[in-house]
């Protein structure tokens, strides 16, 4: 466990956040869940609707968990499509937090970054915290900031790649310029050395779901990212040496008998 922080409006202690799809069996994702940590969980409206056609014990599973559930809008690829997916989404898991996706590439799934302002706008005045995934855009985490979103998720890479955080620079730069917005790298990290990566950036969590699911054991492999994210946290609590051109040595050479110096 990491130290205790504030999301939202809501105190949690685990800063690994995680999927519920994917999985391989209900009994898998509740024991995946289990050893994350993880106190909020993503889950899907349109998962959830196909569930009670196809596995009616899908939300009954979810249920038992004592978790804080964030709803998505995933496979929307427009503004009205998201909004509606949003409105219904909060009856159906009795939250206001949501996860806003607005797709705007078939291949890459990368999100539609006019959409995505567009719908943030609509729903903050609608009630909703919105979590919006976003690439690491420097001017859309500006404009987003400026509808109203007080968190920022963007993606490491492409959503299920598991390419990890192919520009590191970008992650960085947004936590140095909204350092009063919470940050959490979503989509692409696929070691659990990529979340530690994230957040010795100083970023305040991460959100993966491909990663542990699609592992042949998504418990030991949750456990694993559970450990990576506490791991990061704490070394960038403590302070990360700064890197250097050349070397440095760490045994002093004050002491250092003559027959070992240099002449």
């Amino acid at each position: 466990m990491t130290d205790s922080w504030r999301l939202a409006d809501t105190q949690v202690s685990s800063r690994l956040m995680i999927g519920s799809a994917l999985y391989p069996s209900p009994e898998v994702m509740q024991s995946a869940i289990e050893a994350s940590g993880a106190e909020v969980v993503t889950v899907s409206l349109r998962r959830q609707t196909a569930g009670q056609n196809t596995d009616s014990s899908y939300w009954s599973w979810l249920k038992q968990l004592p978790v804080h559930w964030l709803p998505n809008t995933a496979g929307c690829y427009g503004v009205r499509e998201a909004v509606t997916t949003a409105q219904m989404a909060r009856e159906v898991f009795g939250t206001h937090w949501l996860k806003l996706e607005v797709i705007g590439d078939e291949q890459t799934l990368q999100p539609d970054p006019f959409g995505l302002v567009e719908a943030a706008d609509i729903l903050i005045r609608d009630g909703f915290e919105v979590f919006p995934y976003m690439t690491d855009d420097l001017v859309l985490a500006q404009r987003l900031v400026d509808v109203g979103c007080r968190i920022l998720m963007p993606w490491a890479s492409p959503i299920g790649s598991g390419q990890g955080i192919r520009h590191p620079q970008n992650i960085m730069l947004l936590r140095e310029r909204f350092p009063q917005v919470q940050l959490i790298v979503d989509a692409g990290l696929g070691r659990p050395s990529d979340a530690t990566e994230a957040m010795e950036f100083g970023c305040d969590g991460v959100l993966l779901n491909s990663a542990i699911a699609l592992s042949p054991d998504p418990t030991r492999m949750a456990g694993a990212f559970e450990q990576a994210v506490s791991a990061g946290r704490l070394g960038y609590r403590a302070g990360i040496m700064p890197q250097r051109q050349w070397a440095s040595a760490s045994t002093p050479t004050i002491g250092t008998p003559f027959w070992h110096q240099v002449p």
